[in-house]
């Protein structure tokens, strides 16, 4: 019986990756109308489409005391009619230019947009103008959204997830900070508040002088212009004054908060501390330092705690970037039984990235992983619009998208090590528990990173 034999053809090489191409942001122009609004437009004619993007200066930290939610509720009631359109009109009107409306809050703060083809772009606009500053909010919606807020409270709260990230929210900061409150309220303050609230915030932080307006895609900065001055030209009023919120710390020491909630098939994980603004002069290094921490699949934690140990199927650092102090989080869902060991190794890794340089290995990965995906994060008008807003809101350099590169490039090993030294302090960080407390507290206390308090998730620890 003969054999066939089959001769072993080698693989092909290889592809190597092509040198990097250089990436240019679309060009902006920035204008003023005379009320003070800014109008700031990229023209992009790659697509027949235009994005509209209002920024106003009205996010959750210009809450009244006790009525904390009512930028994000404001922001959320905008798109339920307004002055010459019901809910449903608002609605017909928007599907009938084929474009989707975007209302809504943050820290700092609140948005209008639209994106509609270029020749509905001028229809479009004067929606987003109605709807920016004359919305109606009634009452039936208002009371309809504030019962929605109340369920998503109450959601947040039976799961460890959210109840963990409440918790760490809480206790990051001092307790008379803003940020120590949830940018949507909780139910007592949200049940708080009232269509006269909303009316009254919308009013006194909805001001020319306090929008930006972004206008990208298929449109000339002439074309952008005459939308603006049409239907924004006449608007008045000053908006007033900025308040500078307090983003002091709560605790100065390490503790460990251990929420109790025996039906958590696994243990939710925060360590955080208060970090730096958005702004600071750090932020390259910052971010070249995350993603090798916690920010990449093949980050220190990640391998760590997943690869290396098998105690979740991810762990993650980031930074919640705003325009005040900003937090810092890890983040990860443990095996119960693990809990104390996945502390001590997140720990270790904290320690770590401060007293030694990276490999040149785990810098380059980072490096070219934030250069090369950059440029995709721009492929679309909405998305290029975003990218301003993050101009606008954190009060960027009007080159910053053109040097992003070229700073991440320049990042190194050492430059790593230093903002690590300077802006992590594994002996403030607050580590959040939220699992069985019978099964988790003798570890943690045997861990001995800390004191060990415990709650139950209707305490004070998670309201207002």
């Amino acid at each position: 019986m003969s054999e066939t034999l089959t001769a072993v053809v080698p693989a092909p090489p290889r592809p190597q990756p092509s040198p990097v191409r250089p990436y240019h942001f679309p060009r902006f122009e920035t204008h003023i109308l005379n009320n003070g609004v800014r109008v700031v437009v990229a023209p992009v004619h790659a697509h027949p489409v235009v994005t509209v993007l209002a920024i106003v200066e009205a996010g959750a930290t210009r809450d009244p005391i006790g009525k904390h939610g009512l930028a994000v509720l404001t922001g959320r009631a905008m798109s339920e009619g307004t002055a010459t359109m019901s809910a449903l009109e608002l609605a017909e009107r928007t599907e009938s230019l084929g474009t989707v409306l975007d209302t809504g809050a943050d820290w700092d703060s609140s948005i209008v947009q639209l994106t509609a083809l270029r020749e509905r772009a001028g229809d479009a606009f004067a929606v987003l103008a109605e709807v920016l500053r004359r919305p109606s909010f009634p009452e039936a919606e208002m009371q309809r959204l504030v019962e929605e807020r109340l369920s998503d409270l109450t959601q947040i709260r039976a799961e460890p997830r959210g109840l963990a990230d409440v918790a760490l929210n809480r206790l990051l900061y001092a307790s008379t900070s803003r940020f120590a409150k949830l940018a949507g309220g909780d139910e007592h303050s949200v049940a708080s508040i009232t269509r006269d609230d909303v009316v009254r915030f919308h009013a006194e932080h909805f001001r020319p002088d306090a929008t930006a307006l972004l206008v990208v895609g298929d449109c000339t900065p002439e074309e952008a212009m005459a939308m603006a001055s049409a239907h924004l030209g006449d608007w008045e009023g000053r908006m007033p004054d900025t308040p500078t919120p307090d983003a002091s710390m709560r605790f100065h020491d390490r503790r460990v908060h251990l929420v109790d909630k025996p039906d958590a098939a696994q243990t939710e994980l925060r360590l955080g501390q208060v970090a730096v603004p958005r702004a600071h002069a750090d932020y390259f290094p910052l971010v070249v330092m995350n993603a090798i921490l916690g920010g990449l699949f093949s980050s220190r934690l990640n391998l760590n705690l997943r690869e290396a140990h098998g105690y979740t199927y991810g762990a993650h650092s980031a930074f919640d970037w705003r325009r005040a102090a900003s937090p810092f989080e890890i983040s990860s869902a443990v095996q119960t039984d693990k809990c104390a060991d996945a502390i001590r190794e997140a720990l270790g890794e904290v320690e770590r990235i401060r007293t030694e340089e990276v490999s040149e290995a785990e810098l380059s990965l980072a490096v070219s992983y934030l250069d090369g995906v950059f440029p995709i994060r721009f492929e679309t008008t909405a998305a290029i619009a975003s990218g301003l807003a993050n101009v606008e809101i954190f009060r960027l350099p009007s080159n910053y998208f053109d040097t992003y590169r070229e700073r991440v490039r320049a990042v190194t090993a050492a430059d790593v090590l230093r903002v690590a030294r300077a802006h992590l302090d594994p002996a403030r960080l607050q580590v959040v528990v939220v699992g069985p407390a019978d099964v988790l507290q003798p570890a943690l206390e045997a861990l001995a990173i800390g004191p060990v308090s415990v709650h139950v998730p209707s305490d004070e620890l998670t309201a207002d």
